[in-house]
């Protein structure tokens, strides 16, 4: 679309999820246990049924990756040779990793290794807390945290950086078909792509932000003495929507990258303490361990072959549906940031650095969560079974002596965390519900991000407030299962054009 046209809203793809989620969170007001009901439901049809499909899925896109950057397109410069970076090398990393692990790996990088270590799959005949429940925990934190979870977001914005730099499509999900069945693929077909995805990505941005608030409030609450209840998870969710929406109002250079550049310092710093203050030489065996387990059980564990198919469902596959989720639309951001490196390099930078930016994390949070459990007699598992997991992560930091500064700063990375994440989703978001969109004028008008910024809020509070956790984790799967058919076509494309070693199309099946 020619860059002169002005920016104006796409009303189909803006007003229809919109609509339905206003509806949805109408009724679970209303009628709080039926929605309940309704979400465990469907959410166990997904998980049963094409749980099969998400687990394929993550093993394929690995090795269609690796293709890719063996094959000629692996030299292709996205937008062509003459383009020029948005973005130098360390601040891509920095955008890429921060808008796309959010708060997860700081919420469930301490609590997530405890259901693991106490309660591991009878499959495998593991002792609760024992060395061998420790392997598997760490080995099962490099699965849901490292490669096959970035596989799928590199896959998706992968294929959408080849499509709209280099074959000039539109900014729509869409544009994802277009190697496989031609211009077909806008029109009413694309809008309704469009709208599905944004729903989906709604469902899981809003269980990404109450997992966030959840998490926060546990850490305020135990840094000040008091219990905030409702009034401070509401005033949680003001502060972040506010944040993110005055991110996105300064653009891409000052907000996104800035925010994304300073709480990856802060990462690195969270690590480099609780590699000192922990039991570092445990901690780099357990690793060990769990890194030799989780090569050599890679391709079982990932299709569930060898453990329990009710763990497989719910760890591993509900894993995998919150990263579908977030993929459709976090591919566009992230496919918008790609343009003049080459796919090696946005593989590169999509795929191996982040998974090993996790494998990091998780050898450092998961590894002292681990072995402090083993030593003090499961005491973070006591509080995690009474307590829930919010305030995991925060006495964590206590055993490790991290006092109130320590505490501060965690606070204040998750924070951050989900700003940025939200500030380039709901970017992406706003964008994709605007006509005139192009890599010239990239950002919607700053009135439908903050629709979409205070919907997500809103979402997220109902969520909390009427299901806990339980209902986060449901939501996001529930935001996978559409968003995994969006994707996997995203990856028939990106094969086709592997296959012709260029991402224009062929001359005999020219548009």
């Amino acid at each position: 679309m020619p860059a002169a046209l002005p920016r104006r809203i796409n009303r189909p793809v803006f007003f229809v999820p919109l609509a339905i989620l206003a509806a949805a969170v109408g009724f679970s007001l209303w009628q709080r246990a039926a929605f309940f009901e309704a979400e465990v439901a469907i959410n166990d049809w997904v998980l049963l049924w094409l749980g099969p499909v998400f687990a394929v899925a993550g093993v394929a896109f690995l090795i269609l990756l690796a293709a890719v950057a063996v094959s000629p397109l692996g030299r292709t410069i996205i937008g062509g040779p003459d383009a020029r970076p948005l973005l130098g090398r360390w601040r891509w990393f920095a955008v890429m990793l921060c808008t796309t692990i959010a708060t997860g790996i700081l919420f469930w990088g301490a609590a997530e290794p405890l259901f693991h270590l106490n309660t591991p799959p009878a499959m495998l005949g593991l002792e609760p807390g024992s060395d061998g429940a420790a392997a598997f925990a760490m080995s099962t934190m490099f699965l849901h945290w490292t490669l096959t979870p970035y596989g799928i977001y590199t896959v998706a914005a992968l294929a959408f950086a080849l499509v709209y730099y280099n074959r000039a499509e539109p900014f729509s999900l869409s544009s994802l078909f277009v190697p496989l069945i031609g211009k077909r693929a806008h029109g009413p077909v694309g809008s309704a792509i469009d709208i599905i995805c944004l729903y989906a990505l709604v469902a899981g941005m809003a269980a990404s932000m109450g997992a966030g608030i959840l998490a926060l409030a546990g850490g305020i609450e135990g840094l000040g003495g008091f219990a905030g209840g409702a009034g401070l998870r509401w005033g949680i969710m003001i502060a972040i929507v506010a944040s993110f929406l005055i991110s996105a109002a300064t653009g891409l250079q000052k907000g996104i990258a800035g925010l994304s550049v300073l709480n990856t310092w802060i990462f690195f710093a969270i690590i480099a303490f609780v590699l000192l203050a922990g039991p570092t030489a445990e901690m780099l065996g357990l690793s060990l361990r769990g890194g030799a387990d989780y090569v050599g059980t890679f391709v079982p564990r990932n299709l569930g072959l060898d453990v329990d198919r009710d763990w497989h469902r719910q760890w591993t596959i509900f894993n995998w549906a919150n990263w579908f989720a977030w993929a459709p639309v976090t591919a566009l951001f992230l496919g918008r940031l790609a343009v003049g490196y080459s796919v090696r390099a946005f593989i590169l930078f999509n795929l191996i650095l982040p998974a090993l930016f996790g494998a990091v994390w998780m050898t450092a949070i998961a590894g002292a969560t681990i072995v402090l459990d083993q030593q003090s007699g499961a005491s973070l598992y006591a509080i995690l079974s009474t307590q829930g997991p919010d305030p995991v992560l925060f006495r964590l930091f206590d055993a490790l002596g991290g006092g109130s500064v320590v505490t501060a700063i965690v606070l204040f990375a998750i924070f951050l965390s989900y700003v940025a994440g939200a500030d380039a989703n709901v970017s992406a978001m706003s964008a994709l519900s605007t006509h005139g969109i192009t890599p010239e004028r990239p950002e919607a008008p700053l009135w439908i991000q903050i629709v979409w910024g205070v919907t997500v809020g809103m979402v997220a509070m109902v969520l909390v407030a009427a299901a806990g956790l339980d209902g986060i984790r449901m939501m996001s799967v529930l935001g996978g299962f559409p968003a995994l058919f969006v994707i996997v076509g995203a990856a028939l494309s990106l094969g086709v054009m592997a296959l012709r070693g260029r991402p224009t199309a062929a001359p005999a099946l020219s548009e």
